[in-house]
């Protein structure tokens, strides 16, 4: 039998020794304990292949009936029944979700229109120079594409096909390959547009355009965690990862490009100034030499785009006119009208027969107020400024003198301005060409990125607005590459399906499951006993992590948010936890769910495109060193919160 195999049986044997071991006899058996009972069970049904989202429902219908059963039998099956419907109906009704297929069917256009092939090319070009190119490339292009997409199983089984065969053939070892695009592919959870960020907020009740602006830094920081393991084991050891071949290096020049490197300069902004200015060969057009110049200048139009943006909102001054107004509490109240002598609408007046009414606030020794009294007639003053004095009192309130720009500003313009001196004195036709390449490949999915997260990041749209937008995008991508046609929308929309009925069901199946378990008292005796722990925030948030991190082990990331959340988020409260900073935790924690044995989903995704003679275990065991560093990364998460926390609280004020 193969280690797997054991691996998850001695897994399951443990659960039912613990159960069997810590569950009273029969006798003292409450509801609650059967809580911890479905609890364990639905832990074994899920390890043994049952659909989770029917063994969720399955399993909460049973024992919701028990828990009803218990308290009134004639009633039992009516009730079962209606808090089924009810949950299925409150999938239906939460807005939240309805981001989940527009993400997804955005995933899907973009991974059909052919940008991947290209981008990997010309970021496996663009860092040839650096140790372990090839890896790096990798992980760059499964941030990208995880970005854009969020399909985890689209990435790895593409990068799989691509990047895997790629780094093989270069005599990049096994391990290092496949861990690069496990790691890689799995980014996705955590970059947004994740879904499960979404799944987060719908379960938590956490707001997602929070969630996506607080994963975004530490999606970055554990991308560049990835490439500098990668870097850093590469130049160690370069027998792992060996430098490109001058045959993999090369980059074939246009014929302008020749002429002009051989008679003007290989420097692209010399190369093409001389050439317009100088004397022309007739083989080199001037509207060729401005095209080129153009595309060459972008980086330096960028940079300034980016610096004048950041100079005018640093440096811009607003001073209001306040003349006109008056300090609460001194206006003149002469003028109030009494509401009782006008035809306006009024609040009926309490009755005095002895109805139930609004107690008086604790402490409040005054008494009652009377309906009528001059402080329940006191509204506030009215404004009275007249309509031709409004435009002078926008006039008053428009940007006064700029103030000076702060130094951190000109410190970083002049890191940007030696930045590009670097890039243009470097910048031969051999790095145009490659510039030109990722000009066709990456820009468009950044322009894309940048259009859906922007608008969420800047709360110009909610995630669903901006979903929409990606999907239309994406549908504009694959029309503009050529690889729009009925046959792959076809695909597009069934797989979306598929993926949205998965999440809703799951959704479904863990309010019912979620119900029974509340019903039982199982919530009530987890949190009686975490309690008495008498345990520190910081003890409990480890306690927490180390839980999602070895459920990780057995289970999906989908089945940890839908049936273990809702069983840790009653206790944020009790030691005073933010839900926001706690799911970007987990977020970050869940990475593990796709690189641990045996579950690691990552890896079948990749087994299931390598060459044969590529074994399970070597996958597994190229995937170790990532997830230490994902561990690293929830460290440094933990003791540096503001990684997570402050594009939400500089955007949101959160």
């Amino acid at each position: 039998m193969r280690k797997e195999v054991w691996f998850g049986l001695s897994i399951m044997a443990a659960v039912v020794i613990a159960l069997f071991v810590m569950m009273p006899s029969s006798d003292q058996m409450t509801n609650g304990h059967l809580g911890l009972l479905m609890l364990a069970l639905i832990v074994v049904a899920i390890m043994l292949g049952f659909p989770t989202a029917f063994t969720l429902m399955g399993l909460g219908t049973m024992f919701t009936w028990f828990a009803y059963h218990s308290v009134n039998p004639d009633l039992a099956v009516q009730q079962t029944l209606d808090l089924m419907v009810q949950r299925a109906y409150w999938v239906m009704n939460n807005d939240v979700l309805i981001s989940v297929p527009l993400f997804v069917f955005m995933g899907y256009l973009v991974e059909r229109a052919n940008l991947i092939e290209s981008l990997f090319k010309s970021l496996h070009l663009a860092t040839s120079r650096i140790p372990g190119s090839l890896a790096v490339a990798t992980i760059v292009t499964c941030a990208i594409f995880a970005t854009a997409s969020g399909i985890i199983g689209a990435v790895v089984t593409l990068m799989g096909l691509l990047a895997f065969p790629a780094m093989l053939k270069a005599g990049y070892g096994v391990r290092l390959s496949a861990g690069a695009v496990t790691a890689g592919g799995t980014l996705g959870i955590l970059i947004p547009p994740s879904v499960l960020l979404i799944l987060y907020g719908a379960t938590a009740g956490v707001s997602v355009m929070q969630l996506y602006a607080g994963a975004f830094f530490p999606g970055l920081m554990l991308a560049a965690l990835y490439i500098g393991y990668v870097i850093v084991y590469a130049k160690i050891k370069p027998s792992i990862a060996p430098p490109l071949s001058e045959e993999d290096q090369y980059v074939p020049l246009p014929k302008f490009a020749e002429v002009i490197t051989s008679t003007v300069s290989k420097n692209v902004m010399v190369g093409l100034v001389g050439a317009i200015m100088g004397k022309r060969n007739v083989d080199v057009p001037v509207p060729t030499l401005l095209r080129h110049l153009f595309i060459a200048l972008l980086p330096a139009l960028a940079a300034a785009l980016l610096m004048g943006s950041i100079y005018h909102y640093s440096t811009v001054q607003t001073v209001v006119d306040t003349s006109g107004l008056q300090e609460m509490g001194t206006a003149d109240t002469t003028d109030i009208v009494d509401e009782s002598e006008v035809g306006g609408l009024k609040e009926p007046e309490p009755e005095e027969s002895g109805e139930l009414q609004e107690p008086p606030a604790e402490g409040d020794q005054e008494a009652p107020i009377k309906a009528g009294s001059e402080l329940e007639t006191r509204q506030p003053p009215a404004v009275t400024a007249a309509p031709a004095e409004l435009p002078a009192m926008v006039a008053a309130s428009a940007p006064a003198e700029r103030l000076p720009a702060p130094m951190g500003y000109w410190i970083a313009l002049g890191i940007c301005l030696a930045g590009l001196a670097i890039f243009y004195a470097i910048f031969n036709f051999v790095r145009l060409e490659i510039f030109k390449m990722l000009l066709g490949s990456f820009f468009p999915l950044a322009l894309l990125i940048l259009g859906v997260l922007g608008s969420i990041l800047m709360g110009l749209a909610t995630p669903t607005e901006a979903a929409a937008m990606g999907s239309f995008g994406g549908l504009f991508l694959a029309i503009a590459y050529g690889r729009f046609n009925w046959k792959m929308l076809k695909e597009a929309v069934f797989l979306t399906a598929k993926t949205s009925a998965m999440v809703c069901w799951l959704f479904v199946g863990s309010g019912i499951f979620a119900g029974a378990f509340a019903l039982l008292g199982g919530q009530e005796i987890i949190n009686t006993w975490v309690v008495s722990l008498d345990m520190s925030p910081v003890q409990f948030m480890l306690l927490a992590q180390v839980v999602i991190f070895l459920l990780g082990w057995p289970l999906e990331w989908t089945e940890i948010i839908v049936i273990f959340m809702p069983i840790f988020l009653p206790l944020l409260t009790h030691f005073n936890i933010d839900p926001l900073f706690f799911g970007l935790l987990v977020a970050l924690n869940l990475q593990t769910a796709f690189l641990s044995p045996p579950v690691a989903m990552a890896a079948f995704y990749l087994k299931g495109v390598a060459p044969p003679h590529v074994t399970l275990n070597q996958i597994f065991l190229g995937m170790m060193p990532f997830m230490a560093i994902q561990v690293l990364a929830i460290f440094l998460l933990y003791m540096f919160p503001a990684i997570g926390l402050w594009l939400p609280s500089l955007v949101y004020g959160h």
